[in-house]
């Protein structure tokens, strides 16, 4: 899971993302509103913490700005405000739930769990993305095609989760850049074709057919393609 972290508060959020990381969560951080406004709007988050105190741009402006812009991601607000009508204005403005400080890190990864239960497409329980006979277990960090283990480096692990998330659609290589890479600027496009070609090895076991498919001119799509 590709997780956007917007938090001014600089302390928490290197708390925040060593908590995430060791759950084996991805996560990009932005301390400033508008930044993180624009990032989240290119929609390529499964999930969006965000702060309601934050400078450029507030998190319920930021939440009703990407409601009103059509991306669905979810949100789950932070705040200190812990009145009701506090709570009732974050989830009126767009957020699918709402985190009041100070908080305990177990509640958060709860709150995490529970939001991806709830807004992620593919899932079998609470924890697995399945594609065909190619299952993905996201609390253990683990991945077969049929009876075989698979195993990948973290930068194919999130590309192919990236195209678990949207099975059957055509993914840009701008968009898997975005989402593998987390915006680094000095990465080329050209790698995804490289990591691409690595994980078509790895899926591509004795009478399995390759699911990864070449949109020419534009990127590839993971199919469906067995059972």
């Amino acid at each position: 899971m590709k997780i956007l972290l917007i938090e001014d508060d600089k302390r928490l959020a290197r708390l925040i993302e060593g908590v995430l990381t060791e759950e084996k969560y991805s996560l990009d951080v932005e301390h400033d509103g508008e930044m993180g406004l624009e990032i989240a709007l290119r929609g390529t988050h499964d999930l969006i913490i965000l702060d309601w105190m934050l400078p450029g741009r507030d998190g319920p402006s930021i939440c009703r700005k990407l409601r009103t812009s059509r991306v669905t991601t979810p949100v789950l607000m932070l705040t200190a405000r812990s009145q009701v009508e506090d709570r009732v204005a974050g989830l009126e403005s767009g957020a699918d739930d709402y985190l009041v400080k100070p908080f305990d890190f177990s509640e958060l990864i709860a709150r995490i769990h529970a939001l991806s239960r709830r807004s992620t497409p593919g899932l079998l329980g609470s924890d697995e993305l399945r594609i065909g006979s190619i299952v993905m277990d996201l609390t253990s960090h683990t991945i077969r095609r049929a009876d075989t283990a698979l195993e990948l480096t973290r930068r194919e692990w999130d590309m192919l989760e990236f195209f678990m998330r949207h099975p059957n659609q055509t993914l840009s290589r701008a968009e898997i850049l975005d989402y593998a890479w987390s915006y680094d600027a000095q990465v080329k496009p050209e790698l995804v074709d490289v990591y691409v070609s690595y994980l078509r090895q790895k899926l591509t076991i004795s009478g399995k057919k390759d699911p990864i498919q070449t949109i020419r001119g534009f990127g590839y799509k993971l199919e469906e393609i067995d059972a």
